[in-house]
């Protein structure tokens, strides 16, 4: 729970609803780095079954190029009001391919499509929570890379978040209650 709010955190901050006061320190990157490293505990908390191996794996993944995705951003900020050096570096990540693919465009989303590969066990038991969190990664993602709007791409999180609230705390069957 604890990584759904300080991702959320995150989201607020990088909309720019708020007023900006992230001088001389990067918070929206801060609490987007932790809120992804506690965000892996939901490789623990769902069903263990191939399809969570599978989520598992790939929410590993997207937690360790949010690291990665952090720490650019964490030295493009340190540049503070030098935009040629952060052009600079900026267009050096975009011609390394091995950086540019797994820490900025790919990577990170693969920690929405592991979370929401994990929602996928609760298909037929909580649609409405799953939907929550299939359609909002889908909607941050759009709202990120194709519109490049904050407040649709905070909306998009808020709703995902909620969906993995939901399903962290579901009523669990009498049969899932047994199988513990």
């Amino acid at each position: 729970m604890l990584g759904l709010l300080f991702f959320v955190i995150s989201y607020l901050l990088f909309s720019k609803v708020l007023p900006d006061f992230q001088s001389p320190i990067d918070f929206a990157h801060w609490f987007n780095l932790i809120g992804a490293c506690f965000l892996f505990s939901f490789n623990d908390v769902f069903p263990k079954n191939r399809l969570n191996s599978i989520a598992s794996f790939v929410t590993a993944l997207g937690v360790v190029a949010h690291i990665g995705l952090c720490t650019i951003d964490f030295i493009m900020s340190s540049y503070g009001t030098n935009d040629l050096a952060r052009e600079e570096l900026s267009r050096h990540i975009s011609n390394v391919p091995s950086i540019l693919y797994p820490f900025v465009i790919v990577g990170p989303s693969l920690l929405f499509i592991g979370l929401s590969l994990h929602a996928l066990n609760f298909i037929i038991t909580n649609v409405i929570s799953f939907l929550m969190v299939f359609l909002s990664s889908l909607a941050i993602g759009f709202s990120f890379f194709i519109l490049k709007n904050g407040v649709y791409m905070l909306s998009g999180c808020v709703v995902f978040v909620l969906g993995l609230v939901f399903l962290l705390n579901r009523k669990e069957s009498q049969n899932e209650q047994f199988d513990k």
